[in-house]
């Protein structure tokens, strides 16, 4: 390990960031701060996401001067070595934690994510498959801290879900998320087949950053058609007694988003205008920016041999990214979450 943690270039520009914070901290005791609910939210955001780097950083530092202090005293005493050892491996991880949000200095790696997961071909097994990945995500989105909110959700026939749209509210889950987009691959025994035979199941994820009301999306109404109907999904009763279910087709792209979380019409129509405005800014910068397109990269079917990660619960127990080619054994930790070492992986093979 690094004598001292860097403090300067990009994203470890800590002295800049300290000066953003005093800046930002002086305007937020003006008695004018709060006028303007638009630009003071912003800021409160902006002094967050600086926070998030510079005090794991304070606390980073001062574990290391402590250990180095530690060091000094202790050369000949061999259980103290140990623990030092011990307090350096922990140490190494959070470095490893904050180069990781280096990499994440795209234009909407900040902003909140919706992920859509969509169930490929295999029938009730594929649909099972997505309410897996769709406890996955949500498992690790809770461990997080994050808020997930169901946008929409179109159960299987006889069991999971055929797809579903939530809404991920935390600092940086789209930067984070990003690299689960694309089709993953399930290998097990089939809980569904009474002769116990093992099956491949497929499902797509897709990832967008919420954009943000001051991004500029030419959307016509008259370029929209609105449908509403009866919400099918979990709710409660006072969700499925009335047509309250928001569908709407961009007439242009054919893009259709629906929304049937909300209790009223307005709110489902607000939050499915929020998903649309997202895909049609992907769609634009697609189509303008081939920085973009790289980062997006192609769509694929929903099949064997494209997909980005295997989950393997039969013969054997291993969790594979093919893209990184890094794995694990422990399948059930990662359905129940654990997922940061993928994204750890691949955001630095991506740096």
């Amino acid at each position: 390990m690094n004598q001292s943690l860097p403090t300067s270039g990009g994203f470890f520009d800590v002295p800049k960031k300290l000066e953003a914070i005093e800046s930002i901290q002086k305007q937020m005791s003006q008695p004018t701060f709060w006028d303007d609910a638009s630009n003071s939210g912003k800021l409160v955001q902006e002094l967050k996401a600086l926070k998030s780097v510079t005090e794991p950083f304070a606390h980073g530092s001062k574990k290391l001067a402590d250990l180095k202090e530690l060091t000094a005293i202790s050369q000949a005493e061999s259980d103290f070595l140990k623990q030092i050892e011990n307090e350096l491996g922990s140490l190494e991880g959070e470095v490893e934690k904050l180069e990781t949000r280096a990499t994440l200095s795209g234009e909407f790696d900040r902003n909140n994510a919706i992920l859509s997961i969509n169930a490929g071909a295999g029938g009730t097994e594929s649909c099972d498959w997505a309410s897996m990945l769709l406890r996955m995500y949500t498992r690790w989105a809770d461990g997080k801290k994050f808020k997930v909110t169901t946008l929409d959700i179109l159960p299987g026939e006889e069991a999971g879900v055929k797809n579903v749209t939530i809404h991920i509210e935390g600092e940086m889950s789209y930067g984070l998320l990003k690299p689960e987009k694309g089709v993953h691959r399930l290998v097990r025994i089939s809980p569904f087949d009474s002769n116990k035979r093992r099956h491949t199941s497929f499902a797509s994820v897709d990832v967008i950053p919420e954009i943000e009301d001051d991004v500029t999306v030419d959307i016509k109404p008259d370029e929209l058609r609105i449908d509403i109907y009866r919400s099918s999904g979990p709710g409660g009763q006072s969700v499925n007694t009335a047509d309250s279910a928001v569908r709407i087709t961009h007439l242009p792209t054919g893009i259709v988003v629906q929304c049937q979380n909300e209790r009223s019409q307005l709110q489902n129509r607000q939050s499915a205008m929020k998903v649309l405005r997202a895909r049609l800014y992907e769609l634009k910068s697609k189509e303008q920016d081939d920085r973009m397109a790289v980062e997006y990269g192609k769509k694929q079917k929903i099949e064997w041999g494209s997909q980005i990660r295997s989950y393997v619960m039969h013969p054997y127990s291993m969790v594979k990214d093919h893209r990184t080619e890094f794995e694990t054994g422990n399948v059930q930790k990662v359905m129940d979450g654990d997922i940061d070492s993928f994204i750890e992986a691949f955001l630095k093979m991506k740096s």
